[in-house]
C-alpha cells in the first residue's frame, strides 16, 4: 500500500512498482487499492504490437483520405498508469518499448503483475531497472489489503530536502549489497523524498530511509554482508571526526542493512547467507521457435532476409505508403500504389513448444550395465531442472534384434526412477533399429507440438541390421539411412561415443545427422548430462 501511495506523488521519478504475486483474492485486493488510488489505469499484455503502444501509420485512414494519417499508441496517454499482467512473459522488444518510454519521462506508471513461480521467472532486466520498487504479497491476507485506509496523496512531489551525505550513504550500501545498477540509488533517493512528503515532513528522516531501502534494494540484493565482521565493528567505533550540520541525519548502515533484510523473502535470505544469488534467466515457458506460420506475433522484418518467407500485406502497405507522394511524381503513368521489393515484409511468430529428449541407448554388449547407468543417471538430472525448461525426457534401449521404448515421454521424475530400476542388458547393436524408434517418437512428439531432440549413446559398434541380419556392412547402411531421415524431417539429434577410443563410424554417422558429435569415454552421469545441456543450449 505504501508503495502505490509514493508511486502516486512521483510516477515520472520512480518508473512503477513490480508485484509479485499469483493471481487470487490478495492481488485483486491490492488492484482494487490501486484501482483507488490511480482512476485511469490501461490494461497491457505481453504480445501487444509495437504499433499498439507507440501508434504508427493509420492504414484504413490513409487510404481514405489519400494523405497520411497516423495513430497514436497506447503509450502517447497523459498521466495513465499502465498494468502488465503476465510481466515475467515480456518479450525482449516490448521491454524495450516500455524502458524507452520510460527513460523518455513520459508522466506515466507502471504496475507490473510478476506471476513467476520460480526464481528464473521474472520481469526483464530492462525494465526492472527502470521501476524503482518491487513488493511479494507472498503470505499477506487479504484482510490487511482490504483494511487499508485511502490517504490523501500529495501531488504534484512537494518541495522535500535531503542531507548532503544521503546521496553517498545510498551508494555505499548499494555496493554492499551487490547491485551494480546506477538507477538503485537514484530511486531510493526519489522513493525517500517521496515518504517524507507523504508524512508531512519536510527533510528526509531515517523512517524515510528505511523504508526507500526495503523498497528498492531488497530485490536487487546479490551479497548479504556480514554486519557482525570485526573490521566493520572497527570502523563504526572510530570517532567521525567530520564537522556535523545542525540537525544533521545519523545513519547507522546497521539499520539500513537490517531494513532490506527484513524485506527479503526467508528462502533469498538463505541463499544471500550462502553466497552470490544465481540469476536466472528461463521463464518456464518453453523452448522459443520462430516461424512463419503460427504462434505469438513479431514485428514483421524484409522479406529478403529469408526466401520463402509469407508477405505481410498490412505491413508492407505501411512500409511503402510513407514514399508515394516521391513515387507518383517520379512515375506519373502509374496508377495505384507503387511497391517496391524494399517495401516487401514477412510475418514472423514466437511458438512456445516443450523440449523432448529422447534418449537412445546401446543396451549390448559387456558394457550395456555401465551405459545403461550412466543414460538412468543423466535422465534424472535432467529431469530435475525440466520443469523450469518444460523438458519431457523419453528413454528407448536397443539390443539383440530391435529396439524397445524403456520410457514414453513425461516429466514425472518419479515414474522415471521406477521405470528405469531394472533395464536388460547384453546381445547385438541393432543401431538403425533404434534410431527408427527414435525417429517414429519424434513424428508423433512433433504432431502434439512437442520440440524432439534425439540423443544418440553408443560405441558406434552397428553389426545388426533392419531386418535382424548380423550383417555389419547392412547394419551401417541402414543406420546412415535412418539418419538421413531424421534429417530430411528436421529433427535435432546429438551422438556420444560412450567407446574407450573415439569411432570413426560414429562420427561420420554424426555428420550424416548434422549432429554434434561428443567423445565422452568413462563419462559419468554428471559429465553426460553436461555436455547434453551444453550441446543443447547453444
Amino acid at each position: 500500500m505504501t508503495a502505490l501511495r509514493l508511486l502516486a506523488i512521483d510516477p515520472v521519478g520512480m518508473g512503477g512498482v513490480v508485484l509479485r504475486a499469483r493471481a487470487g483474492p490478495a492481488r485483486d485486493a491490492a488492484m482494487r487499492f490501486a484501482q483507488d488510488i490511480f482512476p485511469e489505469m490501461v490494461r497491457l499484455h505481453p504480445s501487444m504490437s509495437t504499433e499498439d503502444l507507440t501508434g504508427g501509420i493509420d492504414l484504413a485512414a490513409t487510404l481514405n483520405s489519400g494523405s497520411l494519417t497516423y495513430r497514436s499508441g497506447l503509450l502517447g496517454r497523459d498521466r495513465a498508469c499502465f498494468v502488465l499482467p503476465m510481466a515475467e512473459r515480456t518479450g525482449p522488444q516490448m521491454a524495450g518499448q516500455l524502458a524507452a518510454a520510460l527513460d523518455q519521462g513520459k508522466e506515466c506508471a507502471f504496475i507490473c503483475l510478476d506471476e513467476g513461480v520460480d526464481d528464473g521467472e521474472c520481469i526483464p532486466a530492462t525494465l526492472s531497472d527502470r521501476i524503482a520498487m518491487q513488493v511479494s504479497l507472498d503470505g499477506v491476507q487479504v484482510s490487511e489489503l482490504t483494511s487499508a485506509e485511502i490517504q490523501t496523496v500529495p501531488s504534484p512531489l512537494p518541495a522535500v530536502d535531503f542531507f548532503d551525505e544521503l546521496p553517498e550513504t545510498l551508494v555505499a550500501l548499494a555496493v554492499r549489497l551487490g547491485i551494480t545498477s546506477l538507477r538503485a540509488p537514484m530511486h531510493a533517493l526519489r522513493v525517500a523524498k517521496a515518504h517524507a512528503a507523504f508524512s508531512g515532513r519536510g527533510v528526509v528522516s531515517e523512517d524515510d530511509v528505511a523504508i526507500a531501502v526495503a523498497l528498492v534494494y531488497a530485490h536487487r540484493t546479490t551479497i548479504l554482508p556480514n554486519v557482525d565482521d570485526p573490521e566493520t565493528e572497527a570502523e563504526a567505533a572510530e570517532p567521525d571526526t567530520t564537522p556535523k550540520q545542525e540537525h544533521q541525519l545519523d545513519l547507522p548502515e546497521e539499520l539500513l542493512l537490517d531494513a532490506v533484510k527484513t524485506a527479503l523473502p526467508a528462502n533469498l535470505l538463505d541463499q544471500l547467507s550462502a553466497g552470490p544469488a544465481k540469476t536466472g534467466t528461463g521463464s518456464g515457458s518453453g523452448k522459443r521457435r520462430l516461424g512463419n506460420r503460427r504462434g505469438r506475433p513479431l514485428p514483421a522484418r524484409n522479406v529478403r532476409a529469408k526466401p520463402g518467407a509469407r508477405v505481410d500485406l498490412m505491413a508492407t502497405l505501411r512500409a511503402a505508403i510513407p514514399w508515394q507522394k516521391l513515387r507518383k511524381d517520379a512515375a506519373p503513368h502509374r496508377t495505384g500504389a507503387i511497391v517496391k521489393p524494399g517495401d516487401l515484409r514477412a510475418k514472423r511468430y514466437q511458438e512456445l513448444s516443450d523440449r523432448l529428449l529422447i534418449f537412445t541407448v546401446d543396451a549390448s554388449g559387456s558394457a550395456a550395465l555401465a551405459r545403461l547407468g550412466e543414460a538412468k543417471g543423466a535422465v534424472e538430472l535432467l529431469l530435475a531442472e525440466a520443469y523450469a525448461r518444460r523438458d519431457h525426457v523419453a528413454l528407448i534401449g536397443f539390443r539383440g534384434t530391435e529396439a524397445d521404448v524403456l520410457l514414453p515421454p513425461t516429466r514425472s521424475l518419479v515414474q522415471t526412477k521406477r521405470r528405469l530400476a531394472d533395464l536388460p542388458g547384453g546381445g547385438g547393436t541393432p543401431t538403425a533399429a533404434g534410431l527408427a524408434a527414435a525417429l517414429t517418437m519424434a513424428q508423433t512428439a512433433a504432431r502434439k507440438g512437442l520440440t524432439p531432440t534425439v540423443v544418440l549413446l553408443t560405441d558406434g559398434r552397428s553389426n545388426i541390421a533392419l531386418d535382424g541380419s548380423s550383417d555389419r556392412t547392412k547394419a551401417g547402411q541402414d543406420a546412415t539411412d535412418m539418419a538421413r531421415a531424421l534429417v530430411s524431417q528436421g529433427i535435432d539429434a546429438l551422438v556420444i561415443d560412450t567407446g574407450n577410443r573415439p569411432a570413426t563410424a560414429l562420427n561420420e554417422l554424426a555428420c550424416v545427422m548434422d549432429a554434434p558429435y561428443i567423445a565422452l569415454p568413462r563419462a559419468d552421469a554428471r559429465k553426460l548430462s553436461d555436455a547434453v545441456t551444453s550441446s543443447l543450449d547453444r
